[in-house]
């Protein structure tokens, strides 16, 4: 774990809630150093999706898409159908990925909650969000 906050704290992510808010992570690791971390809280049918963070070294190669893409998919697993998220920097990022800008109090109450929406991420924070398609056959597998 303290791999992952020292990325995310490298990456100017927020960090003070991920112990208490547990959430999923998917990690990408090269010879035993971890160079791409995402993860999401769930929150009913919708996710949080939040801390998504490439080690300078490695960006720009596609390890980000693929970090969201195995997200949404294991979030699919779950029966998740929409995630949301709050950025600063990445709304182009979020937009190639299909994800799209929203009004904030548009978000589900229970993620409007979240220490991410209440406190951790400013206003001016960009709020978007992308429906969950059904799991195609080889998610199932």
């Amino acid at each position: 774990m303290n791999d992952i906050l020292s990325l995310l704290t490298q990456s100017r992510l927020p960090t003070d809630d991920i112990k208490s808010a547990r959430p999923c992570f998917v990690v990408a690791i090269e010879e035993s150093t971890i160079v791409g971390v995402g993860g999401f809280e769930r929150f009913g049918e919708t996710g949080l999706l939040r801390s998504i963070a490439v080690r300078a070294s490695h960006r720009r190669a596609g390890l980000g898409r693929a970090i969201v893409q195995e997200l949404e998919r294991g979030a699919r697993k779950i029966r998740v159908n929409e995630f949301v998220l709050l950025t600063e920097t990445s709304r182009e990022f979020f937009q190639s990925l299909g994800y799209r800008v929203i009004e904030r109090q548009a978000a589900p109450l229970p993620v409007q909650a979240s220490a991410q929406f209440r406190s951790l991420c400013p206003q001016a924070a960009c709020c978007m969000s992308k429906r969950l398609d059904r799991l195609s056959e080889t998610d199932r597998v």
